[in-house]
């Protein structure tokens, strides 16, 4: 009876780049409690606004280290489970943490458009870099609404995706970004190289010798 050595686990992202999509990971979940606790409860909207503003502009500045990580190193080679868009997607980054700075920017632009100073944290104020205009503050509001409402979906399909590679597909894709040390695959049985043998059955005759002439 053969029995094969547990596979490796295969290649991973660099430690730097697990780091950082994990811290935004963590991020964008905060990030999304954070908004439908301003729309739920209007009571705390001053206090969770004075986290989502410094927030929001933390992923952006992990957003910009990410892509100059992504660019100084080449993930691992693709699963070949995964479907031909995933590769694309890990090209261009994850989706969640794509929307999440571009409602940033657009959070930024609507309020410099609304008149109102764009504070950061306590005295710091950010420069504003839209025009005075009601009209422009409607359009961008209406963005930063789709874009919450993108961050929610892309989140959702993300989970699913990575869920199903675990539980469905089984292919350990996870590894490729855990901070966890990867375990080895159980070791199994080679079927094409084992012999099944049957044992005699001891309440049956023996068998007769065939007598010789």
């Amino acid at each position: 009876m053969n029995v094969k050595a547990p596979a490796a686990a295969g290649p991973r992202f660099t430690l730097l780049s697990r780091l950082l999509h994990w811290s935004m990971a963590a991020m964008v979940i905060a990030q999304l409690f954070i908004g439908v606790t301003m729309v739920a409860s209007l009571s705390y909207y001053p206090l969770v606004l004075a986290i989502h503003r410094p927030l929001g502009m933390a992923i952006l500045a992990f957003a910009v280290v990410r892509l100059l990580n992504r660019i100084m190193h080449r993930p691992p080679p693709f699963l070949a489970t995964m479907s031909p868009i995933e590769p694309y997607r890990h090209v261009v980054g994850i989706p969640p943490l794509r929307v999440v700075p571009r409602a940033t920017i657009d959070r930024v632009a609507m309020l410099s458009a609304a008149q109102r100073p764009v504070v950061l944290y306590g005295p710091i104020h950010l420069p504003g870099i839209a025009p005075q205009n009601i009209s422009v503050f409607a359009v961008l509001r209406l963005c930063h609404t789709i874009f919450a409402y993108l961050l929610f979906l892309t989140f959702t399909a993300h989970m699913c995706a990575v869920l199903f590679h675990t539980f469905v597909l089984r292919d350990r894709m996870i590894d490729r970004m855990a901070l966890w040390p990867a375990k080895a695959q159980r070791p199994h049985h080679d079927r094409d190289s084992t012999t099944a043998t049957v044992a005699p059955d001891r309440d049956s005759p023996a068998p007769s010798a065939s007598p010789s002439p």
